[in-house]
C-alpha cells in the first residue's frame, strides 16, 4: 500500500510546522509569508459568473464548453501573442499542480525516460517524474543536457521560487534545441502576468516559437492573477497533437473542471480590470517588504517577477527561518526548492496590507 508514496520525498511543508507554531505564538500574531496563497477577495464579476452557473446538474465535459475554449484562445492571442490558436490547441485542467504532478504519467513516461527541470524549482516537477517512475534530472542550462532519453523538459518563467524571467532570446534558443532533439517542452507560465522589473514572454509567442506550436505546451493558472486558487482554474495551450492525446486520457480519467468554474474562468479571462487592481496591491506589498528586508540586512536576488522575494543573509536557510519565526514572521526555506537554495528563503507578498505592515514594523525593531 505504501509503494507509491515511498517513491516521493517528504512533503516539505510538514517540516515547517514547528516554525509556524513559533511564529503563531507572537503577541501580535503570525505574519505568514511562506505560502503564495491569495488573501484578497475573488472579484465580484467572477463570483457572479460562478453563482449564475450554480444550477449545473449535468456532467461537464473534459474539453470544456465552447465558450470556455473561445475565451482561452482569445486571451492567448491578446495576452501572449499566440495567434491562430484553435480549440484543439487548448485544454482546461483542474488546477496547474494536478497537471504538473501527472503530466509525465499521462504522457506515458516511465523507467528509462528522463524529465528535466530547473535546479531551483517547484518541488512538484520532481514529484511528477517520480510518480511516473521516470528519472528526474536538474539543469542550469537545459541545452547542456544529454538529450538521450530526455522526453519532457520543464521551463518555469517567471520562476518559482526565484522570480527569474527567461527572455525571448533564451527561450528561442531552448526551443530550437528541444525541437532538434525531439524533446517536448512544458513551460510553466503561471506567474506571467506578474512581471515587475521584466516583461515575461510566453514560449508560445511568435518571436520564440516562430509561429508553430509543435513540441510546446504552456501551463497557465488563474490562481494568482485572479485570486482563484480555491477554484482550481487552469489550462494548457499549445501543440494540438499533445493536447489531443491528453484530452483522450483525461476523458477516461474523468478529469473535468466543474461547470461553474468553467463559467467563472470565462468571466475572469474577459476582464483585465481586476488583474490590474490586484497587480497594484501586490506591487505595494512587494515594495514595502523588499525595502524592509533589505534594511534588515537581506540581499534580494532575481525576483524581477512572480509573487516572491528570493532573499539571503548568507547563512543556512533554516537559521533564517528560525530567526524570523521568533519575530512572528514565517517564510519558506530555500532548500524546499533544491539544494542550491540552502542559503536562501522565499518571501511571499501575498499577505494582507495589515500583515505586511506588521512585518515591516517587526523587521525594523
Amino acid at each position: 500500500m505504501g509503494a507509491v508514496s515511498s517513491l516521493l520525498p517528504v512533503f516539505p511543508w510538514d517540516r515547517l510546522e514547528p516554525y509556524k507554531a513559533t511564529a503563531a505564538a507572537h503577541a501580535d500574531g503570525i505574519v505568514d509569508l511562506s505560502v503564495g496563497t491569495p488573501v484578497d477577495p475573488v472579484p465580484d464579476l467572477i463570483q457572479k459568473a460562478l453563482a449564475d452557473a450554480a444550477d449545473s446538474h449535468g456532467y461537464p465535459t473534459v474539453w470544456g464548453t465552447a465558450a470556455l475554449r473561445d475565451a482561452l484562445t482569445a486571451w492567448a492571442g491578446s495576452r501572449l501573442g499566440a495567434r491562430g490558436l484553435a480549440h484543439t490547441n487548448v485544454l482546461p485542467i483542474v488546477g496547474s499542480k494536478e497537471l504538473v504532478a501527472w503530466l509525465p504519467t499521462q504522457l506515458g513516461l516511465g523507467p528509462g525516460d528522463k524529465v528535466a527541470y530547473p535546479r531551483l524549482a517547484y518541488p512538484t516537477y520532481e514529484v511528477g517524474a517520480r510518480l511516473a517512475r521516470a528519472e528526474p534530472v536538474v539543469y542550469d542550462d537545459p541545452t547542456t543536457l544529454d538529450p538521450d532519453g530526455l522526453k519532457l523538459l520543464w521551463l518555469n518563467t517567471p520562476s518559482n521560487p526565484t522570480g527569474r524571467v527567461l527572455d525571448a532570446d533564451e527561450l528561442r534558443r531552448i526551443v530550437a534545441w528541444a525541437r532538434e532533439h525531439g524533446v517536448l517542452i512544458a513551460s510553466d507560465e503561471c506567474y506571467l502576468e506578474l512581471g515587475w522589473e521584466a516583461d515575461p514572454v510566453s514560449v508560445l509567442h511568435p518571436d520564440v516559437c516562430g509561429g508553430s506550436y509543435e513540441g510546446l505546451v504552456a501551463v497557465h493558472s488563474l490562481s494568482k492573477r485572479s485570486n482563484l486558487a480555491g477554484y482550481r482554474a487552469a489550462f494548457l495551450l499549445g501543440d494540438s497533437a499533445v493536447l489531443g492525446e491528453l484530452l483522450q486520457i483525461r476523458k477516461h480519467g474523468g478529469m473535468m473542471v466543474a461547470a461553474p468554474v468553467q463559467a467563472a474562468t470565462v468571466a475572469a479571462l474577459g476582464d483585465d480590470g481586476h488583474v490590474a487592481e490586484q497587480r497594484e496591491r501586490y506591487a505595494r506589498r512587494r515594495a514595502a517588504l523588499r525595502t524592509a528586508f533589505e534594511a534588515a540586512g537581506f540581499r534580494i536576488e532575481h525576483s524581477e517577477a512572480s509573487l516572491y522575494l528570493w532573499a539571503t543573509r548568507d547563512e543556512p536557510c533554516w537559521d533564517t527561518v528560525g530567526s524570523l519565526a521568533d519575530r512572528g514572521i514565517l517564510v519558506a526555506p530555500g532548500d524546499f526548492y533544491g539544494t542550491a537554495g540552502e542559503r536562501f528563503v522565499r518571501i511571499a507578498f501575498t499577505a494582507t496590507d495589515e500583515r505586511v505592515e506588521a512585518a515591516v514594523r517587526r523587521l525594523a525593531d
